[in-house]
């Protein structure tokens, strides 16, 4: 064949991949509200960057007809790009081809892409829109999930896994984006889903929609299982471009680091009045967050989900952090079963990829209740223990008010090793508050005293004076400095510079066994 034609072949099969399902198909896409598999990509990277791979591969099937229905791809684009500059790695489900579901070709496609970036030390990013494993293929499919599961496990806290929902995502399909670090769903069009609303019908007898099952609002709120919630394909494509903008590119190199126009030194007077007077009194803790980092800086992860804790990145000086904080304007800022479990995982993350800590602390404990204790809050607490005192990344905790009982340990204690400690004047260190404390050690003097509400009243005081105050702790060397909350800003800035040198070092093993 001469050159020419060759060209010209060559060209033509190219535009015949690009069309994926064909017109019709992706008309219907669209009229779903969704973008295509190759105009999510286009979205996503910088202009320009995507080298595309294996656009040319079909499947290899023979029965039931599928010889004759063969189409370039095989309902899945691949390929590396940039994104604000950096280098990632990228598959994308094509729903107009065989409803994105996988085959072994569709398989052996995204396992390719995964090796190349994980030697690249470059993040993955997967835009799942599939129908799930291709029947006709049987256990082959099954077979090439279970290999992409493996490599999302080799990956994990060596680069950053990125996962968007985008269409449906159900049956053992689920578990790739499960082993990831973050999952973003689409509300309206993306469900995720073991088995679906007909086999629960079948077996449960509930009457569900897919929505109500697996839908991004469910995910976002109840499961937990979805870190991010947008309305449509482009702000979720938006989602994940701000979240790499905080991320390293693996577990070898630091945080990106950007020129801050906020001022270091800069001081925040309002701060000295946000605790109110009354210890019982809430506030909202994410306003205190949003004054001490950068202007616009705070990327909140699972906002929904177990709102009474705060977790997501920042920048402080244009470095980034991980911060994690109590509400005390929900549920009193209590940890329980949900924030424990949503704490750690990101706490893990960050010391995956070299992100320092910063924790605000504001708790009055964990949550009694039998709900509570037979739901295992003593095994997801301790998840949250174990990520703190895992994590070698530097750790600075903030106590802005109360630090009560086990939670005192748990939060970044120096016991567990965090690197400084720093309580505002208005801090409460003590196994408990002080009417619960009164009450135990003085409930036979109280008992019989002829007027107990006036002696109770009196002890409560006496043991808030002793303490309801940072001092004692300070004296112990527990606490590293008081420090006047207007200056908070300019000091974790300081104190995180001094950190970056900052080596430690663990036990020599195969991995610890965090309790699952």
């Amino acid at each position: 064949m001469r050159m020419d034609d060759a060209i010209k072949r060559l060209n033509a099969l190219r535009k015949e991949a690009e069309l994926g399902g064909g017109v019709d198909k992706i008309k219907k896409q669209h009229e779903q509200g969704k973008l295509t598999a190759r105009e999510r990509i286009d979205y996503l990277v910088d202009p320009g960057s995507f080298i595309e791979f294996d656009a040319f591969v079909t499947h290899r099937i023979y029965d039931f007809g599928m010889q004759e229905r063969k189409i370039l791809g095989d309902g899945v684009v691949s390929g590396v790009a940039k994104i604000l500059g950096r280098d990632v790695a990228i598959f994308s489900h094509d729903f107009t081809v065989f409803g994105g579901t996988l085959s072994e070709a569709f398989g052996l496609k995204v396992m390719k892409i995964m090796d190349l970036a994980l030697k690249l030390g470059i993040p993955i990013i997967g835009l799942n829109d599939s129908g799930g494993a291709r029947i006709q293929e049987g256990v082959v499919s099954l077979a090439a999930y279970a290999e992409i599961f493996w490599r999302n496990t080799q990956a994990s806290g060596v680069i950053p896994q990125i996962s968007a929902i985008m269409g449906p995502c159900a049956g053992g399909a689920v578990y790739s984006p499960a082993l990831t670090d973050f999952i973003f769903m689409v509300r309206k069009t993306s469900y995720m889903f073991i088995t679906g609303p007909e086999v629960v019908k079948t077996v449960t007898h509930e009457d569900v929609t897919f929505d109500e099952l697996g839908g991004a609002e469910i995910h976002a709120t109840k499961s937990g299982i979805a870190h991010f919630v947008y309305d449509n394909d482009q702000q979720c494509l938006d989602g994940i471009k701000k979240l790499l903008s905080y991320l390293p590119q693996n577990n070898l190199e630091d945080p990106p680091v950007i020129n801050s126009e906020d001022d270091p030194e800069r001081e925040v007077p309002e701060l000295n009045e946000v605790i109110p007077d009354d210890p019982n009194k809430p506030y909202v803790m994410r306003d205190i967050i949003l004054k001490i980092v950068d202007y616009d800086s705070f990327f909140e992860v699972h906002k929904d989900y177990a709102p009474n804790i705060i977790v997501g990145f920042a920048r402080l000086d244009g470095e980034v952090v991980g911060l994690v904080a109590q509400e005390p304007s929900i549920m009193a800022g209590v940890l329980d079963i949900h924030s424990s479990i949503k704490a750690a995982r990101f706490i893990r993350f960050c010391d995956c990829f070299n992100i320092p800590i910063v924790t605000f602390e504001d708790v009055p404990g964990f949550l009694p209740g039998t709900d509570q204790e037979h739901g295992g809050i003593i095994k997801h607490g301790a998840k949250l223990l174990y990520a703190y005192c895992e994590a070698t990344v530097p750790k600075i905790t903030v106590i802005t008010r109360k630090s009560y009982g086990g939670a005192y340990c748990v939060l970044g204690s120096k016991q567990v090793r965090a690197d400084i400690n720093l309580a505002w004047p208005t801090a409460e260190l003590a196994v408990m508050g002080p009417e619960g404390a009164v009450n135990i050690i003085f409930r036979k003097e109280i008992a019989d005293a002829p007027n107990p509400q006036e002696i109770r009243q009196k002890l409560i005081e006496e043991y808030r004076s002793k303490f309801a105050n940072p001092y004692v702790a300070a004296s112990r060397g527990y606490i590293d400095d008081i420090i006047e909350p207007k200056n908070t800003r300019k000091i974790l800035i300081k104190y995180l510079k001094l950190l970056k040198t900052k080596r430690e070092r663990t036990p020599p093993r195969k991995h610890g066994n965090i309790p699952l």
